[in-house]
């Protein structure tokens, strides 16, 4: 809060444009003005979040989690979370599936997968010393295995003459 009290300080003083002040802290222009019109109406408690402390509105009660628990345990224990879900959904069940899901998971009844490995693995390179290039020939082996090979195709001049 301080950073921000010093920011519409600088903003107030002309040493800085609101711009600059919200991209300093890391928010757009238009918070940034209602931040300070909000200052200027009642000081710094005014720009303090009222939420600050307070449980959310929308928390779901502890029985309907345990309620959720206890269902997958004794009856859809060989269910998959969306399937168990589903059947949820069938019996009048209100909530969410990512939620059901989140809550199977956080009171530890699901393990998450264990992690697979990659399907193309990236092979261990040999190191080079520092400043070593790979050098590409221009000439194929054959070509240096048999000299008159391509004369006798018709290409380029004998190496006799």
């Amino acid at each position: 809060m301080a950073r921000i009290v010093e920011a519409i300080g600088r903003v107030r003083d002309k040493h800085m444009s609101c711009v600059e002040a919200a991209s300093l802290l890391g928010m757009s222009e238009r918070h940034f003005r209602r931040l300070r019109d909000a200052y200027a109406d009642g000081g710094a408690s005014a720009i303090v979040d009222r939420r600050r402390g307070k449980p959310p509105s929308n928390r779901v009660a502890e029985a309907s989690k345990d309620w959720v628990v206890e269902q997958y345990v004794t009856r859809y224990f060989d269910f998959t979370p969306k399937h168990f879900h589903e059947e949820l959904k069938k019996r009048g069940f209100d909530y969410g599936y990512t939620w059901t899901k989140s809550v199977l998971y956080l009171r530890g009844v699901l393990k998450p997968a264990k992690k697979r490995s990659a399907h193309r693995k990236k092979r261990v390179r040999r190191q080079r010393p520092h400043g070593a290039r790979v050098r590409h020939v221009a000439r194929s082996a054959a070509a240096d295995a048999a000299p008159g090979r391509d004369q006798r195709r018709g290409r380029g001049q004998s190496l006799a003459e």
